[in-house]
């Protein structure tokens, strides 16, 4: 396992350790694909908490992993607003349809904020609105294809300018 990158870096813009915790965690997560043990043992070491205390803010936050993900994370916003615009129907879609496929990973999370574009889907954290299950399949097929170009696993490095952001 390679060192966190930029831990040094991301450790002096916090005048307290245990502020970088989030910080490091994206990094292992953007380094490891997830947030492994050893990384978690590893952010500890850095800010001087116990590898328990760092699992216990990764697993309050749904943004990090802590199993192996697809080389994409398609979120699809189940609450209220996209419930009842067709977001479970689109959730048990693109489940059904990548069910199979280790290079896409499809979860069910809650409000993405983003309720006048419901129904709601993320792909590596750029959000595509107004969804039907045929136009997310087509956007999933886009970035597997690279005619689209995921963030890296923690939502960090960007896409290029029009490559994904909100789809109608």
């Amino acid at each position: 396992m390679s060192p966190i990158d930029g831990a040094d870096e991301i450790l002096s813009g916090y005048p307290v350790k245990r502020s970088a915790l989030m910080p490091l965690l994206h990094a292992v997560q953007e380094r490891d694909g997830y947030v492994t043990e050893a990384g978690m043992e590893e952010v500890a070491g850095h800010i001087g908490l116990t590898a328990a205390e760092v699992l216990g803010v990764c697993s309050f936050y749904s943004i990090f992993k802590r199993t192996p993900q697809g080389k994409l994370l398609v979120s699809v916003c189940t609450s209220v607003s996209c419930m009842v615009n067709g977001g479970e129907e689109l959730y048990e879609h693109l489940r059904s349809r990548y069910a199979d496929d280790p290079d896409v990973t499809v979860e069910e999370v809650e409000c993405l904020a983003a309720d006048d574009g419901a129904p709601v889907m993320q792909v590596n954290y750029e959000f595509h609105e107004r969804l039907t299950p045929e136009s997310a399949i087509r956007i999933v097929e886009d970035y597997k294809s690279g005619r689209l170009t995921p963030r890296g696993p923690s939502g960090v490095s960007g896409a290029p300018a029009g490559a994904g952001g909100l789809t109608p």
